[in-house]
């Protein structure tokens, strides 16, 4: 009703003073509102005065008919220009919720002022303008959130309608308000939690549906929202409660279309009784009730008018009751049903092939497939809907069952012209990506779980969606390499060089230069793999990483001089400043332990101990081995290996390696690493010994001579030696005890090799008998050692008496002391010292040599036969008869006499020789008597 409907005479003199002013301001502010422009902010005191005249005019009522009317217009003002402040924010799309919460709080203004006059005599039906009011209000607060405000307004139009006679309500309008009040106080109720007052309410409206075809559809609407709200719950009875409110829907459709007469009307209804007969199934599926989907299903496809019908859910229910029975022939029937159906939409018939494959799986993977590509010559597909597809057949990896059969599916369908065509252009850049990035991390997996076959088959389709342009460069180049290794995992050496070849046309790099050399590496061409590893450090990406793994690649594959190569060219890069990925000794150790895994690598093997040693002295223990028990550990694994390395080399006689290994072995054992006092003396020591041993003896092997210098150095290194042999014991070390002790065999070879060479520098022999006597003295000496002295000192061009007959004499003195002699070395040294005596002194010291054999034979005396051996007692026997020639021609009677005699003595010693001391004393009784004869006594 607008204000020009009512028409009454002006009574504005006659109110009372107080009703009058308060009437008045209120229309000020209503004017003010009138003018107010909506583009201008809203006056917030005007809804502030407004609200305050309102309370202060509520409480002067009741009020004469003449002020309600006043009251009324005033009301119907306010509301008319809340309309038009309404109409014109709805054409503003930027009108802001804080304009809204003010434009209901002056509906609410109005609908309060109309309802103090709302038994205004003069106004037909002033209780159901009253009520419109509220119910308006209530339903912009119900769309602000506000629930309370809004049940307020529903409940003050509820009691203004309550006493109207619902038979006698012919108007429409008034209809349509009735129903829609009972449904807008059921919605409130409902957003309040308040589920069983929202039913009440509803079956309350059932009163006044006035057999109009629209109420029954209004209402039937609302039960369908609320069980598809509990539908969505989730709850445990959701279901059933669910389904009980479509139900009543459903039942609401029939009886209003047993009611009304109108087509329209009817038609209206049948599609909403459609529409909740596929919400009813829906629940019935839901609740795993195939067979009841499946009745509803028939009931809409049979039903009377138009055929049926054939809304696109009806097909996707159907094929889901049918995979739910396990009937996969009759939900096949359904799927393909789709394609012939055009009015099903792109999201229906993806969906319902999700829902396909999902229970069919891989057995549903052609199916899948058929009905996908028969789409696309039906109907327009979108990018999207092939990525969804493609996402639902490939599955969630590798290990679901039938993967290879899905990853085929997948392959024929995104290699089809028309899929591939929908992913053209500039608008599909985003859904391109997509499928790109859905094939590429398919193959990934399939390649981490080393199915190279179907990784570069989906690798190569994935490549379909890589545009041929310059931005594409770098990700059609990634494209390549990945199947480069993919052939590569196949062994498909031809393949994955053409693939990287493609890549370096496109990006030169790194990452390419590392395939062509896995390539190399593959085909056991270790040059072009050594020089594939040059390639790489020339690169602009390049890193040392990828020399580390380059030669762990190498390693792999037991190409150890492409591993070496790769390390020797990684150590080029410690110089340099950079960050490394490791140490430099690490990569040390790593080339040398790569090259003790072959025979015959001991001179390349040296080149990197010895670089190790440079490098040491260049950058220090510290920095070189690192600190505490890392560097330590570093120190004695290049020491242990230097020293069993030579060990190694000298059993092969290799004896110039050998020295070298050893000299090295000995700069490591005396590093001194963080922590420590000193190194590791004693094993100093013995490799400073060994690497002499070694020199001499790779001289013997070269039949060379040692130069001066050589010489030299070597008693240099003696020196070193000796000087820690006078702060450590010589003995036997027990296990576990600390390494304090050395070996006595490193004392004499010291000894013996000093030796040795002082006699090389033409000194005097005091030197060497020295050397000789201080080993003498030592816990370590023993009678075998001085023998080998002896012998020594005895023979070859620099041969010293001297030295030899002390240690002979020592030796002996020695082995006579022992309480078991052992009479093969006493033999050996007696003869020894007959021989040196016998050419070094000559006649000049008959009586010394006389005193060996007289020594001789007494130690003889008193021996069982067989302790002194036979050959060496015949030797003494016969050997002291002959030098009784010489003075037999000569006439020296004494002398031939003295021989003779100990000759004939010895003989008597020496089991076997009766015959020969029977011929001596024949011969000796001869001499006496010819020696008488010519008068010599």
């Amino acid at each position: 009703m607008r204000i020009a409907e009512i028409s009454s005479p002006d009574h504005r003199h006659s109110l009372n003073e107080p009703h009058s002013h308060l009437l008045s301001q209120i229309e000020s502010s209503i004017k003010d509102l009138e003018r107010h422009s909506p583009e201008s902010p809203f006056p917030e005191p005007l809804l502030t005065d407004l609200r305050l005249r309102l309370t202060q005019l509520t409480s002067l009522s009741p009020f004469p008919n003449s002020v309600k009317l006043h009251v009324w217009k005033l009301s119907y003002r306010l509301w008319n220009s809340c309309v038009d402040l309404a109409n014109a924010a709805a054409v503003r799309p930027s009108s802001s919720a804080k304009f809204t919460e003010q434009h209901a709080n002056l509906r609410q203004i109005s609908a309060d002022l109309l309802f103090l006059a709302n038994d205004v005599v003069g106004v037909p039906s002033p209780a159901i303008k009253s009520a419109s009011f509220f119910y308006k209000t209530g339903i912009i607060w119900h769309d602000l959130n506000k629930f309370d405000l809004a049940n307020n307004c529903f409940e003050k139009a509820t009691d203004l309608t309550a006493r109207i006679d619902v038979a006698s309500v012919t108007d429409n309008e008034e209809r349509k308000l009735l129903l829609g009040l009972n449904i807008a106080r059921s919605r409130s109720a409902w957003e309040v939690s308040d589920r069983n007052l929202a039913i009440a309410l509803l079956n309350r409206a059932k009163t006044v549906l006035f057999g109009c075809a629209e109420s029954y559809k209004a209402l039937a609407n609302q039960y369908l929202a609320f069980g598809k709200i509990v539908l969505s719950s989730k709850e445990s009875c959701g279901v059933n409660e669910g389904l009980k409110l479509m139900n009543e829907a459903l039942d609401l459709c029939e009886k209003g279309m047993r009611i009304v007469k109108r087509k329209d009307e009817t038609i209206a209804l049948k599609n909403m009784r459609s529409k909740t007969l596929r919400f009813i199934a829906a629940s019935h599926l839901q609740r795993d009730e195939f067979e009841s989907v499946l009745k509803c299903v028939k009931v809409l496809r049979e039903s009377s008018s138009g055929g049926g019908d054939d809304h696109p859910s009806l097909s996707v229910l159907a094929m889901k009751a049918w995979l739910g029975l396990g009937r996969f022939g009759e939900a096949e029937k359904e799927l393909k049903g789709m394609v012939v159906n055009k009015g099903v939409p792109e999201g229906v018939w993806v969906s319902a092939v999700e829902s396909y494959f999902q229970a069919a799986g891989a057995a549903g993977a052609e199916t899948v497939k058929g009905v996908f590509l028969g789409l696309l010559g039906r109907c327009h597909v979108s990018a999207g809907a092939a990525i969804r597809v493609v996402r639902r057949v490939v599955g969630d990896g590798v290990t679901v069952e039938g993967s290879r059969v899905r990853a085929k599916v997948v392959a024929e369908v995104v290699s089809d012209e028309r899929v591939v065509a929908l992913f053209v252009g500039e608008e599909a850049v985003k859904q391109r990506t997509t499928m790109h990035a859905v094939l590429w991390n398919c193959a990934a997996d399939y390649f981490r779980s080393k199915d190279y076959e179907t990784s570069a088959e989906m690798f190569e389709k994935s490549m379909l969606y890589v545009p041929y342009n310059i931005e594409s460069r770098v990700l059609r180049a990634k494209g390549f390499r990945v199947l480069c290794l993919c052939h590569l995992g196949l062994s498909q050496l031809d393949q994955a060089q053409e693939y990287i070849t493609e890549a370096e046309k496109l990006e030169p790099n790194i990452a390419s230069a590392f395939l062509k050399f896995k390539i190399n590496l593959q085909k056991n061409d270790c040059d072009g793999a050594i020089s594939q590893v040059q390639a790489m450090t020339t690169c602009l990406d390049f890193t040392p990483d990828f020399l580390s793994l380059s030669a762990h690649e190498a390693i792999a594959c037991r190409a150890l001089r492409v591993a070496v190569s790769s390390l020797s060219n990684l150590l080029n890069f410690y110089s340099s400043g950079k960050p490394m990925p490791t140490t430099e000794v690490m990569v040390l150790r790593t080339i040398i332990t790569i090259l003790a895994q072959d025979s015959g690598n001991e001179s390349e093997t040296l080149v990197y101990m010895a670089r190790s040693h440079k490098r040491l002295s260049e950058l220090g223990p510290d920095f070189f081995f690192g600190k505490g028990e890392v560097g330590r550990r570093e120190r004695d694994w290049l020491a242990v290996n230097s020293w069993n390395t030579g060990t190694r080399v000298g059993k092969e006689e290799k004896y110039g390696l050998c020295a070298d290994f050893f000299r090295l072995a000995s700069d490591f054992y005396g590093v001194v690493v963080d922590g420590e006092v000193q190194g590791n003396n004693v094993m100093v020591c013995k490799s400073l010994i060994l690497t002499v041993s070694a020199m001499i003896a790779d001289e013997k092997q070269r039949k060379a001579t040692l130069l001066d210098k050589e010489v030299k150095h070597a008693i240099e290194l003696l020196d070193r030696a000796g000087k820690i042999l006078t702060t450590i014991s010589v003995g036997s070390q027990a296990e576990g005890d600390e390494i304090t002790t050395i070996d006595p065999n490193f004392l004499f070879i010291y000894t013996l090799n000093a030796y040795d060479l002082h006699t090389r520098l033409n000194e005097t022999g005091s030197q060497q008998l020295l050397l000789v006597k201080q080993f003498a003295a030592s816990k370590s000496c023993s009678p075998n050692y001085l023998l080998q002295l002896g012998l020594h000192a005895s023979q070859g061009p620099r041969s010293n008496p001297e030295v030899a007959t002390f240690a002979l004499n020592t030796c002996l003195s020695a082995l006579l002391a022992s309480q078991s002699p052992d009479y093969q070395c006493v033999a050996l040294t007696i003869r020894k010292l007959i021989a040196v005596c016998a050419i070094h002194k000559g006649d000049t010291d008959d009586d010394v040599v006389y005193g060996m054999y007289k020594q001789a034979y007494r130690i003889m005396v008193g021996l069982k036969a067989g302790d002194y051996p036979l050959e060496e007692g015949k030797w003494l026997a016969m050997t002291a008869w002959n030098r009784a020639a010489l003075p037999v021609r000569l006439g020296q009677v004494e002398a031939a006499r003295k021989w003779m005699s100990i000759g004939l003595d010895l003989a008597g010693k020496v089991p076997g020789m009766d015959t020969y001391k029977s011929c001596m004393e024949d011969f000796l009784d001869g001499f006496e008597k010819k020696s008488h004869g010519n008068g010599n006594v």
